[in-house]
């Protein structure tokens, strides 16, 4: 199955919405842990919620088992900072794929965050390996209209 990525930085919703529908995006998955931003208004959650159905998507809110700044302390090092090894290990992050890919049986999905580029996410860092080994192919949508296929990063 191929799972697209998309990270909103500080577009509008009106602007990655047509770079959405040319994917063929049925679902936008928010996996931000905490689903609001003051710098792009339009992808706080309610906001983007009604933005999304207005424009013919389907809205799904998981970051409370995909997102990257984990409440549990367990799953956080030492310095403060997400494990995540652990993350993934996790019951409620397994869960959470689980629903993921539920999802994606039934239309494209794009999973939703706030950093623009991949490569500076926890979609790389910790979705797109998760999804590869469960047989996935992850590609990250960005700004300038490409569709780039994951790559294996650094840790974050």
């Amino acid at each position: 199955m191929r799972i697209f990525t998309i990270g909103h930085g500080v577009a509008a919703f009106a602007e990655l919405s047509p770079l959405l529908e040319r994917h063929g995006v049925a679902t936008i998955v928010d996996v931000r842990s905490e689903p609001w931003s003051r710098r792009a208004p339009d992808f706080s959650r309610r906001r983007l919620e009604s933005l999304a159905a207005a424009a013919g998507f389907g809205y799904r809110w998981l970051g409370d088992g995909l997102g990257g700044r984990p409440r549990d302390p367990a799953l956080c090092r030492p310095d403060g900072s997400p494990d995540y090894d652990g993350i993934a290990s996790s019951p409620g992050f397994v869960g959470s794929l689980y629903l993921l890919e539920q999802l994606a049986a039934g239309g494209v999905v794009a999973l939703l965050c706030a950093e623009a580029d991949p490569a500076h996410c926890h979609r790389s860092a910790l979705i797109a390996p998760a999804l590869a080994a469960r047989g996935h192919e992850v590609m990250h949508l960005l700004h300038d209209g490409n569709a780039v296929p994951d790559q294996p990063t650094l840790d974050l």
